[in-house]
């Protein structure tokens, strides 16, 4: 390779660099979003996002620009998680389009490349905002298209001035968008891509960056053997039971004690192991799904993997046995239920919201929401699963619209219509106005229709003090956040709902539906509806116990 140019070598490597800088700094970029709420995970998303096709690249042996290119597309676009993350798939999905069709990449094809990045990003948004992540990848083609035309032929001077004129350009989102100059913040997505593009910079130049291509081979050897081992002495517990928590918070002495303690009681073969400032924990137990709702406490779960011990040293004990039963399986016919007309997906967390949705029709449900954005890979299963021709998908969150939209778009045997609800009370009034007998065109309308018609608000509290549509608002103050906005802030729970709901209500409020969270006594939400009764003596009151974590209160105004 020339100096001038880059290989199918030299791109893996300093996508690996980017991607571990993004993973370093993701915690600093989930303090940038702009509201307060304890569900800022843009650097999360963006890191799963990014990981997802870092796992792909690095399965690889020696591939050339094409393979590399695939790996790094397909892996970015099928694990992508939240807004950040779709549109940071987009960019990597153009900028490779591109880049797959040559052997080295130069200053020219580099800006070709970051032309139709910039491109297939907008596009997938369907109205796209300045003074985003879209503002700094436009910055980054800018300078590259003026660099070009000004006959630059150095490549390290080209990328760092590029870089370096993106850096500036970050610097003025605030400026673009007046909400991020009055939380006094520069935009997260673009600050988790600059994070990136200093990473792959860094290795470009011959810096000593961190890419953990051979730690992460030799610990997946390890694992496969200490699995294998394990297997033979440890039969007394059914399962092996993997995962990584993205930490929430610092993980003290104290907090590792706690979750050792508790895994004691239940499990054998514990690890317990600090991974690029997250947690790795290991098991083999009895109740997996025990293990893994005690670990969400901490964070949000990934790399979760979960194996039955006992069965498999079955199907290993005979090799005879084994294949006779493969034989026996294969002779049965395989019966295909024939796929009915419609089928309806929901995003949904908490036992009782979820309960909600299947019992008004929905066939599957995935979990997600706030703190842990579903990616466009669970979207994906979740249509294999619903035998429909086609397909409704309810997000219920504004974070994971985009993704179920590139979920729909990977979707080639079955019809899938995102209908693109905001909240879980806009997803419930969305599904209630499905008509069995009406078409496809005319049941996206009249469910689209429904969930406009409902009003929606969220208690919950706050995890920094800042201002934001102009009310002062303190850490740990709790805050009634409506559909375009704060509606109330204030340090008690009740006063600051009942404040939210005034702001909801007026002459046309037939019913108002609360639905009450994990962290609600019962006292409380009895003593809320009786208040609201007595406030809106011609309105319905409802209570639905959803057990979501984080909100309160989830409440629509209809």
């Amino acid at each position: 390779m020339s100096k001038n140019t880059i290989d199918s070598k030299m791109l893996a490597r300093m996508f690996m660099a980017g991607a571990c800088n993004l993973e370093k700094h993701k915690d600093y970029i989930n303090e940038l979003n702009v509201f307060p709420v304890p569900d800022g995970d843009t650097g999360t998303n963006m890191t799963m996002t990014i990981m997802s096709a870092y796992k792909e690249l690095n399965n690889l042996e020696d591939p050339d620009m094409k393979a590399t290119c695939k790996a790094i597309s397909s892996g970015s676009l099928r694990g992508a998680r939240g807004n950040s993350g779709v549109i940071l798939s987009q960019l990597i999905r153009g900028f490779t389009k591109i880049a797959c069709e040559y052997k080295e990449l130069d200053i020219n094809i580099i800006t070709d490349a970051c032309k139709n990045s910039v491109a297939t990003a907008y596009k997938a948004v369907m109205k796209p905002k300045e003074g985003t992540i879209l503002t700094v990848a436009s910055g980054v083609y800018d300078k590259a298209e003026e660099l070009r035309k000004n006959g630059e032929t150095d490549l390290t001077v080209f990328l760092e001035t590029v870089i370096a004129y993106a850096d500036e350009v970050l610097l003025k989102t605030p400026d673009l968008l007046p909400v991020l100059k009055q939380a006094g913040v520069v935009d997260s997505g673009g600050q988790g891509l600059m994070e990136f593009l200093h990473g792959s910079l860094d290795l470009f130049e011959g810096k000593d960056v961190e890419t953990n291509i051979a730690s992460q081979k030799a610990a997946g050897k390890a694992e496969k053997k200490e699995a294998s081992d394990s297997i033979a002495n440890e039969l007394k517990y059914n399962y092996s039971t993997d995962f990584i928590i993205l930490l929430n918070k610092p993980f003290n002495a104290k907090t590792e004690q706690d979750l050792n303690n508790f895994l004691e009681a239940l499990c054998g073969n514990i690890s317990i192991t600090p991974s690029d400032g997250n947690i790795k924990v290991h098991c083999h137990t009895n109740d997996p799904g025990l293990i893994v709702q005690r670990a969400l406490k901490q964070g949000i779960l990934t790399d979760i993997k979960i194996e039955n011990l006992k069965l498999e040293i079955k199907e290993n004990d005979s090799e005879e046995v084994k294949t006779e039963n493969i034989v026996k399986e294969e002779a049965k016919p395989e019966i295909k239920e024939e796929a009915k007309e419609y089928g309806f997906i929901a995003v949904s967390v908490g036992d009782g919201m979820s309960e909600i949705f299947k019992s008004i029709g929905a066939d599957y449900i995935i979990e997600g929401g706030q703190t842990m954005n579903p990616s466009t890979e669970d979207v994906l299963n979740a249509i294999e699963k619903v035998n429909a021709k086609n397909v409704f998908i309810f997000p219920n969150n504004k974070n994971i619209i985009l993704a179920a939209n590139q979920a729909r778009d990977l979707t080639e045997d079955k019809e899938v219509i995102v209908i693109p609800t905001k909240t879980v009370p806009q997803g419930i009034a969305a599904l209630i106005n499905y008509l069995p007998d009406s078409s496809v065109e005319e049941n996206t309308e009249n469910m689209t229709e429904g969930a406009n018609n409902v009003k929606t608000g969220q208690v919950t509290y706050a995890v920094r003090d800042t201002e934001i549509d102009d009310k002062v608002i303190q850490k740990d103050d709790y805050m009634g956040i409506g559909d375009k906005g704060i509606l109330s802030v204030g340090s008690d729970r009740d006063s600051v709902t009942k404040e939210m709901i005034a702001e909801m209500v007026d002459e046309d409020t037939c019913v108002i539906t609360i639905y009450v969270g994990s962290d609600v006594a019962e006292t409380d939400y009895e003593q809320l509806k009786s208040d609201l009764e007595e406030l809106y003596e011609d309105v319905e009151v409802e209570i639905q116990i959803g057990g979501q974590p984080i909100y309160y209160y989830i409440v629509s105004v209809e």
